[in-house]
């Protein structure tokens, strides 16, 4: 296929299907949950990284918070537009550019919850600092040269990536998770490939020295073809950012459109095989995606402080705003999610640590959930502080009050349901598992394109899987009084989670009985099931974790209000699943696109600006905005 050609989505899908991994080489705790398992030893005891990887990271975390307090001014970043020079030099002086580079490559060597730690705490300084830093190392060379690379690519790239910045060149303007359309492409000549393309949304494009560049390999003799990632210099030539893109938060990230024209490559810069590069970016993005619940994590956290301070200063009708039931409502879910969000994030990021198991859906659901109710968490916040919520600190403290940058929180933390796979993008990844023991064994049942012969092998071999699976969804622990009763209170929580687990795996089969092969295009169904999932899976790591921290009792009183809160939410989504207005909402969507209703729009203005930027600035010149940071 030339990166030219139609695309249809049968074969984005395939193209999507290729880079999955087949088997699991572990029982994965989120995979069970769907099935209706709940595999609470798969994370019961909480897992727990080894005693001088928590004493590595807590000196290092010492060292990152003293830098920030006292070499960090976020409102100049915010101000500027711009994390200063002088930051970015005194982080890499830090090591924190190497976080996660083991020491023998010159790195620090984290682990992914110290990593983590890491992150939340830049983050709450300012989020464009943590974007920074997550995008070098989670997707940048870093990530992908530690999974994929060879020895003599390790030994020339890891060393650098602890003193200088990468960036990851995936996406395109016109190809956003839709990979089949990829078009830069890396023609083979002689020793080398020749890259042209362009790359939008580069993050650090702006800023680094070195690239990891997804393009199609045309298939010819001798090369096997398909998305193949290359390490790229930076200020090779025939490299050019065209525009710093800017954003409604995020302010400070050096974000660009990047433009690459006959970019010659040596072979030796290639990562992995031709044709591997999806399952290269996928795999760095598994892991990857830990950072943005992180940095979600860290504001959280930084919300739950200004609630808590503002609502028992501000006093209203006699009585602190906090001791209003409106408002001690708003309270107690930025506590309780806060709670939550930490001990989703430390059990995923443990697991990621162990090592055993593939947590590609429990990396997926801590993105998918930390970054929606860390959005909540925020708007909760602005409503709270009432008008300062939506002034700027700049303007508070212009006139003399404390500046509490609470609307750009929000604003910041926007981009994190779109970051690294939008929440309509983990819903789909996320059915997609969920659904996959189904799909497997219907296969050629639910196959438009099988005879019937295969029809009907595959329909004996669904009947025997259903025979073994459908019982056991009838019956569980979490209907017995005691079962999980060394978690005291929260017992009766996962006995809940046990419960609704068979009743989320009974929901989807009958959907499966339903809809079959069109259940993957119901995509607000699966949207359900996976948020239902996401509920679940964070409820145990609430009450993991504060088993696990049971001395503490203020521990166990957060996990019981978020399991508490979180149940609300299940029994609601569960509700959803067969009363809603989805079959409606999809007709009228289709007379928007038919133009029925174009007269709803007539009595307004179109601000617009027409494109493109460089046509604006100077004509067809290509503009170079690379900025140096020695």
């Amino acid at each position: 296929m030339t990166a030219t050609e139609h695309v249809t989505e049968r074969q984005a899908r395939q193209v999507a299907e290729q880079a999955r991994e087949a088997q699991w080489r572990q029982p994965s705790f989120g995979k069970e949950l769907f099935l209706g398992r709940l595999r609470l030893d798969l994370v019961h005891p909480h897992p727990s990284g080894a005693p001088e990887a928590a004493e590595r990271g807590e000196a290092f975390l010492a060292k990152l918070r003293e830098f920030c307090e006292t070499q960090i001014d976020p409102t100049v970043i915010e101000r500027d537009a711009q994390i200063p020079d002088k930051v970015i030099l005194g982080l890499k002086e830090l090591g924190a550019f190497g976080m996660k580079i083991a020491p023998e490559y010159g790195g620090i060597g984290l682990s992914q919850v110290y990593y983590n730690k890491a992150l939340a705490l830049v983050g709450s300084v300012h989020p464009s600092l943590g974007a920074l830093l997550s995008a070098h190392q989670s997707i940048g060379v870093p990530q992908p040269v530690k999974m994929f690379g060879t020895d003599e690519q390790k030994q020339a790239w890891l060393p650098r990536c602890t003193r200088e910045i990468s960036a990851f060149l995936l996406t395109e303007p016109d190809v956003g998770s839709d990979p089949a359309r990829l078009h830069t492409t890396a023609t083979p000549d002689g020793d080398d490939y020749v890259l042209n393309g362009v790359k939008l949304w580069t993050t650090n494009g702006v800023i680094a020295d070195l690239l990891v560049v997804m393009a199609q390999v045309p298939k010819s003799d001798g090369h096997r073809g398909g998305i193949t990632a290359f390490v790229v210099e930076a200020d090779a030539p025939g490299i050019v950012v065209e525009n710093r893109n800017a954003f409604m938060g995020l302010r400070g990230i050096e974000n660009g459109l990047t433009r690459l024209t006959d970019v010659r490559v040596p072979a030796a810069n290639r990562i992995g095989r031709e044709g591997e590069g999806l399952k290269i970016a996928l795999s760095t993005l598994n892991v990857g995606r830990l950072s943005l619940p992180a940095v979600c994590t860290g504001s959280a956290k930084w919300c739950l402080k200004i609630a808590r301070e503002w609502s028992r200063e501000r006093v209203q009708w006699g009585r602190p705003i906090g001791e209003h039931e409106a408002v001690a409502g708003k309270i107690a879910f930025i506590a309780a999610t806060a709670y939550g969000l930490e001990a989703m994030l430390d059990l995923a990021s443990e697991l990621a640590d162990a090592g055993a198991t593939d947590i590609r859906i429990e990396a997926a659901l801590a993105k998918l959930y930390g970054s929606e109710m860390g959005c909540l968490i925020a708007d909760e916040l602005v409503q709270i502080r009432g008008g300062r919520g939506f002034e700027t600190a700049a303007s508070l403290a212009a006139r003399g009050e404390r500046g509490v940058p609470a609307e750009q929180v929000l604003r910041d933390l926007r981009i994190n349901r779109i970051f690294e796979g939008s929440t309509e993008i983990m819903h789909l990844l996320l059915a997609r598992e969920a659904v996959d023991a189904h799909l497997s064994v219907a296969g050629d049942i639910i196959d438009p394109d099988a005879d019937l012969q295969h029809k009907a092998k595959a329909a004996a071999q669904a009947g025997k899987f259903y025979a073994r699976w459908l019982p056991t969804l009838v019956t569980g622990k979490g209907q017995l009084p005691t079962s999980y009763g060394e978690f005291g209170p929260l017992a009766t929580h996962l006995r809940y989670v046990e419960r609704a687990s068979r009743r989320l795996a009974r929901s989807t089969f009958y959907a499966m009985s339903r809809w079959q092969g069109k259940l993957e295009h119901k995509q607000r169904f699966l949207g359900r099931i996976v948020d239902i999932g996401a509920e679940l899976f964070a409820m145990t790591a609430a009450c993991v974790r504060a088993q696990r921290d049971r001395a503490d009792t203020t521990a166990v009183e957060l996990a019981d209000a978020f399991c508490s809160q979180a149940r609300v939410r299940a029994e609601k989504l569960f509700d959803e699943l067969w009363n809603n207005s989805d079959d409606s909402d999809r007709t009228l969507a289709r007379g928007v696109l038919d133009d029925r209703y174009t007269w709803l729009e007539e009595g307004i203005l179109d601000p617009s600006i027409e494109g493109p930027w460089i046509a604006q600035h100077g004509g067809d010149a290509k503009h170079d905005v690379h900025r140096v940071i020695r």
